[in-house]
């Protein structure tokens, strides 16, 4: 098996506190004969997207054509021994890679992953969960002899049986609203935004990663893909600040790998990427409102805040993301940003108040004649980082954002 080892590409995650060296670093060959190249006890966490051996001639609808699912001869189907021994001889070499406190994430169909949960158990990994990823647009089932194929498994393991591991439990919890997060996923499959570099046939998305790897790293961490295909894991990896190590036997892939990571030097696609991946359609929003000083704190007192409902006759425009805020953010000229919890039971609900009503509550509207108007508890919650909003000319008037673009997830 010819071996190639790319020279660690560093690059730079810069914040306005500090700056975070990251590494994208690549492996070309079989996993199973690489990994001893790692170093024992340095990857925080562990991505792995094996062969579901599907490719047996089997076909799908994708953008509305007949397709054959044969990736390649990598994931031609073998007998259960087989499959049984190569998922083994994987996790059994990648389990020392991984520090006491780490953990392991494995994605895959009923087709492999009982083999792999039977494996990690044999070899002393601990299941912490299995992920029921729920594919928000799958395609259809062309026999009509099944239900509808919409779902993939992604077992959550931990090094030891009793040391405990890494969680960030609580970043977890404030993109599901200050809700415990459940194993249930609801992320949309791979976009087109994804595949500008080319595409990988089992290319996983970028959302799923920026979960994954939010929930079990953290900044400056090492995050090892033993399967790594166009590298999606080591792209989510360097934008959220961590580093890569990423292993493939197909150079076509890792020469897609490359370009990706490229691509992503450049600031704006960077940003653009980033933005594009941590944006989920289940994920809880944030009302954002520009109010003067005076008409903001009057606000905070009253536990009310409001904006004009349409054009004057009264109109309202619902706005997509609505009914899943639960948070409104007031600033006035982007500072002084204080960020509040909707009271509980009016969550993406709202009231329609006259002018008159505004004006007996000691408001001074005079845009319109009806008003939006939203309850919170007055009580502001906190920030992990100040959000960095548009500042005077072009100050946010009135948008609805993702939560996770306020709470300096990392």
């Amino acid at each position: 098996m010819s071996y190639n080892e790319f020279e660690p590409h560093r690059a730079y995650y810069q914040d306005k506190r500090k700056t975070i060296p990251q590494s994208f670093t690549l492996l070309h060959g079989d996993c199973r004969k690489l990994l001893h190249k790692i170093p024992e006890n340095t990857c925080n966490a562990i991505f792995a997207d094996p062969p579901y051996f599907l490719s047996n001639g089997g076909f799908s609808l994708k953008s509305g054509k007949v397709v054959c699912v044969d990736k390649g001869d990598w994931d031609k189907g073998g007998t259960p021994e087989y499959i049984y021994n190569f998922n083994k001889q994987w996790l059994s070499a990648c389990r020392d890679k991984l520090t006491d406190d780490g953990t392991i994430w494995i994605s895959g169909t009923y087709h492999n992953i009982f083999s792999v949960a039977n494996c990690l158990t044999e070899l002393g990994y601990k299941i912490l969960n299995v992920i029921t990823w729920q594919k928000s647009d799958p395609p259809p089932n062309l026999s009509c002899r099944y239900f509808n194929f919409s779902t993939e498994y992604i077992i959550w393991a931990r090094k030891h049986e009793k040391k405990p591991h890494k969680f960030n439990y609580e970043v977890m919890k404030r993109l599901n609203g200050d809700k415990q997060m459940t194993d249930v996923w609801k992320i949309p499959a791979v976009g087109k935004w994804e595949k500008t570099c080319g595409k990988h046939p089992t290319q996983k998305p970028l959302r799923l990663l920026y979960r994954i790897i939010l929930a079990s790293t953290n900044e400056g961490d090492t995050i090892l893909d033993p399967f790594a295909g166009s590298c999606t894991t080591g792209i989510a990896a360097n934008l959220l600040g961590r580093n890569f190590i990423g292993i493939d036997q197909e150079q076509e892939y890792l020469n897609l790998g490359i370009r990706r990571r490229e691509e992503i030097d450049n600031p704006e696609k960077a940003q653009s990427l980033l933005k594009k991946m941590s944006e989920n359609p289940e994920e809880v929003t944030v009302l954002v409102i520009h109010a003067k000083k005076e008409t903001r704190q009057l606000m905070i007192e009253k536990g009310i805040c409001y904006l004009r409902a349409g054009n004057v006759k009264g109109s309202v425009r619902i706005m997509p993301g609505f009914d899943r805020m639960k948070y409104v953010l007031l600033h006035t000229n982007g500072e002084d940003c204080q960020l509040f919890r909707l009271q509980k039971g009016k969550e993406g609900t709202y009231q329609i108040w006259t002018k008159e009503t505004l004006e007996e509550n000691g408001f001074h509207p005079d845009k319109a004649d009806y008003y939006v108007v939203l309850q919170f508890d007055n009580k502001p919650l906190g920030f992990e980082e100040t959000p960095q909003l548009k500042q005077r000319k072009n100050t946010y008037r009135v948008k609805i954002c993702q939560l996770s673009e306020f709470v300096g997830l990392r």
